[in-house]
């Protein structure tokens, strides 16, 4: 009897550690220009329990799949929660996505297809990090993307700090906060509270697992140094081929093949140089058009040329044309290759009409990724940082998320 009991607690301990992170899948490559958001331009949905989050995405098969939508619910760490379907949805997810269309007179043909939650079907019931999942019609997962649902119940306060290490004291930026509880009651909050900050909403650089530094009656304070410093990075490249016949300042030359081919100047190596400031996005897009009035199904799509000098520093390492446009992945698609006659690195990217951020990633030779070689790391350089706090009380299933802020880095102070 002793033996069945232990076997079956290590099944049940084996199954519990199979818990998979939910990262966000890309999706194949006849899917593009993934818009995800809420109610702001920001495309990282971080939005009140009860606001909408809005989907939109191209397939470039044009033939009216069917895709649908399924929807995870994750704990602090990202990996799905204890919760029930019934506990956190309120009618049901694995729905068809009916909102779609066709593209209208243009070179590339694609279906555009655009998802809001909630909807008839499909309301969210409690806060917490969430999983939106994207199904073909032969239930293969196309892709993932994370977003976040908060209830307002503590107040956060951020503020951006030059590096106080004197090692990276031009490169690094520091994120104090602190939150205020006074309408939400702790009993224990070192062990309560965990907390999440994300830079220019890229999870994979978010710092985690950092307790309160001290505690001042209802006000938890985080002011560490090293704990909570981001390299600066640099300010994003950019192009716009809202008009597809009109050259600028980021284009060169534009020709016409099957589909418009934009020729962007070429890009050079800014870590040796001064830190210059010129407004960016923070590595998003924005789609547009000149060319028609419905930017969803009328906006071209082009082939955009990129152009960077091949150097000693790049050497044999891999070189990446990085930004939101593919949720910053690095594959073949975006992968530079070297020109032997013009000895510049090149990519040449299928995108659709817009307003684009963009910069180039190293990835070196033991697989270590270097997102500012060629950029630079400058405290100076404008950053967004998002603050989420998460609560889980004695005996609560998952991890709620009560409180929500942000901090910008224009405002950095020493």
């Amino acid at each position: 009897m002793r033996s069945s009991i232990s076997i079956a607690f290590f099944i049940i301990l084996s199954l519990t550690g199979e818990a998979q992170v939910q990262e966000e899948i890309n999706p194949p490559s006849n899917i593009k220009s993934i818009i995800f958001k809420g109610n702001t331009d920001d495309q990282f949905p971080v939005v009140t329990l009860g606001e909408p989050i809005f989907l939109e995405f191209d397939d470039l098969f044009a033939n009216e799949q069917d895709y649908y939508y399924k929807i995870v619910h994750c704990d602090y760490d990202w990996t799905p929660s204890s919760l029930l379907k019934s506990q956190y949805l309120q009618g049901m997810d694995n729905e068809r996505i009916m909102d779609y269309q066709n593209s209208y007179s243009t070179l590339q043909a694609y279906s555009n297809y655009r998802l809001s939650i909630p909807n008839e079907n499909t309301k969210l019931k409690v806060s917490g990090n969430y999983v939106l999942e994207i199904y073909n019609n032969y239930n293969e997962i196309q892709f993932s993307r994370r977003f976040v649902v908060y209830q307002d119940q503590v107040k956060v306060g951020g503020v951006v700090k030059r590096s106080r290490d004197f090692n990276f004291i031009n490169e690094k930026q520091v994120v104090h906060f602190n939150i205020n509880t006074t309408n939400f009651p702790l009993t224990n909050p070192n062990r309560e509270v965990k907390i999440a900050i994300i830079q220019n909403y890229q999870w994979p650089t978010a710092i985690t697992n950092i307790t309160p530094q001290f505690i001042l009656g209802n006000e938890l304070v985080y002011k560490y140094d090293k704990e909570t410093s981001f390299f600066g990075g640099n300010e994003y490249f950019n192009f716009d081929t809202k008009d597809l016949r009109a050259p600028s300042s980021s284009i060169s030359r534009i020709s016409l093949t099957d589909l418009y081919n934009h020729y962007l100047f070429t890009d050079y190596f800014r870590d040796d140089r001064p830190y210059t400031f010129y407004p960016d996005i923070n590595g998003d897009f924005v789609i547009r058009t000149l060319q028609g009035e419905d930017s969803s199904r009328e906006a071209e799509y082009t082939y955009v040329h990129f152009t960077l000098p091949y150097t000693e520093k790049i050497g044999l390492n891999e070189i990446y044309v990085y930004g939101k446009y593919n949720n910053y992945a690095l594959n073949e698609d975006n992968q530079m290759t070297y020109n032997e006659e013009t000895g510049y690195m090149e990519a040449t990217l299928k995108i659709k009409q817009g307003f684009y951020n963009y910069k180039y990633v190293m990835v070196q030779q033991d697989g270590t990724i270097d997102k500012n070689a060629v950029s630079g790391d400058f405290h100076f350089t404008e950053n967004n940082y998002l603050i989420l706090v998460y609560y889980r009380n004695f005996g609560d299933q998952h991890d709620s998320i009560i409180g929500v802020g942000s901090a910008n880095s224009r405002d950095i102070t020493n």
